[in-house]
Order: C-alpha cells, then sequence, then structure tokens
C-alpha cells in the first residue's frame, strides 16, 4: 500500500477523531446545567472522551510527521495497539452495555456512532493493515493496563468528591463500592483479555505489512 494512501489514512483518522470530540464538547456545553468549568470537567471524565482525543492525537502527531520526544513514542511498535485496545473496549462496553440506556438524536446520534463504533472500527481496520505487529512484545501489556487503571483511580476518587460519576457500572453511591469493584475487575479482565489477543493475532501472523513499513516500525 502506497505512502500516499496510508497519509490519507492518517489525515482521516485525525480528522474523524477531532470532528467527534469537538462536536461532542459543543453539544455537551449546549445542553449543560452545571457551570462552565464543571461541565468541562464531567466532559473529560469520560474514558470515550480521552481515548478518543487519544485516537486523534495519535494521528494528528504522525500526519505532523515533525521529529519529536512525542512521535518517537507514539510509533514505538505496539503503541498503536495499545491506542486500539483502548478504543475497542470503549466500543465494547458501549455496544454491550450502554447503548441500550439512551436514545440520542440528530447531531448527537451521529457523533455518539462516531465515537463508539466509526472511530473504533477505524482505528482497528488501521491497526490490522499498519501496526508492526510482529515486534509487539507481550512484555508490554501491563503497561497498557495502567492508562485504564489510572482513569478508574482518578473516576472513584473525583466521585468520591463530587457525587458525579460518568458510567452507571461505576456509581458508588448506587451500586455500593463493593459492587464497583466487582465490576472494574470485570473490566480490568476484559482489558487484559483483549491485550492477549491482539498480540496473539499479531504474532500468529505470517505476512509483513505492507511495503515493510508502517508508522510503528
Amino acid at each position: 500500500m502506497s505512502d500516499s494512501l496510508k497519509d490519507k489514512a492518517i489525515f482521516i483518522g485525525a480528522a474523524l477523531g477531532w470532528f467527534a470530540v469537538i462536536m461532542q464538547f459543543v453539544l455537551m456545553m449546549q445542553n449543560r446545567v452545571e457551570s462552565l468549568t464543571e461541565t468541562t470537567i464531567r466532559f473529560f471524565s469520560f474514558f470515550t472522551i480521552l481515548t478518543n482525543s487519544l485516537v486523534a492525537l495519535y494521528f494528528s502527531v504522525l500526519w505532523y510527521k515533525k521529529p519529536t520526544s512525542l512521535l518517537a513514542r507514539f510509533v514505538k511498535p505496539g503503541f498503536l495497539t495499545a491506542i486500539t485496545l483502548y478504543i475497542t473496549i470503549v466500543s465494547v462496553v458501549y455496544q454491550f452495555v450502554l447503548r441500550g440506556i439512551w436514545e440520542p438524536t440528530g447531531m448527537q446520534r451521529l457523533v455518539d456512532e462516531m465515537l463508539h463504533t466509526i472511530i473504533p472500527i477505524y482505528v482497528v481496520v488501521f491497526w490490522f493493515i499498519y501496526e508492526n505487529k510482529m515486534s509487539v512484545a507481550w512484555k508490554s501489556i501491563p503497561s497498557w493496563l495502567l492508562y485504564p487503571f489510572s482513569y478508574l483511580v482518578f473516576i472513584l476518587f473525583r466521585g468520591y468528591l463530587s457525587g458525579f460519576y460518568p458510567y452507571p457500572f461505576v456509581n458508588v453511591t448506587e451500586l455500593g463500592l463493593e459492587k464497583v469493584l466487582v465490576n472494574s475487575g470485570a473490566l480490568v479482565f476484559a482489558f487484559l483479555v483483549l491485550a492477549f489477543v491482539f498480540v496473539g493475532i499479531g504474532k500468529s501472523m505470517k505476512f509483513k505489512t505492507p511495503n515493510n513499513t508502517t508508522p510503528d516500525s
């Protein structure tokens, strides 16, 4: 696959990510009932928003192509796999746990589908084509869990202080701490299993990525 097509794929990924995140922020501000500061904090309290922002930043750094320490980190083998893991969990949890609890309409529905369905699928396809999968190490998996674990600690701590929990399955006020910890443990297990799946798929593939070069090579 040509570098020109790869560049277009990177640009599209960045455009999709930023459009969805920015539009969701605009929609949330239009419908806010809390202060501007509180609404902004709540916006960035959603794993969906943080992860889609990470996706947009990833594609943007690749598209910019300037040699920076951030680019060096982003092109290391496994970074794309970690991002793909996170955004896949975003989609899976939404499709099987959260989709039935509300029915967005209009622009909100479009943005909702972009954040939870379209962008995750796009990233998985991009990963399949361009990740240097054979170079992704099993030993990287524990470090990939630091992001979701840190996120969990943050939302539980802030929820304790503010009473706001971004997702119903981590709402300590309604479910109790024990149930929330069980739910959290199930999510951590899902992250772990899916991480092994992605690395295992990469290790089992017999062919090289296109042109033997990738953004993560």
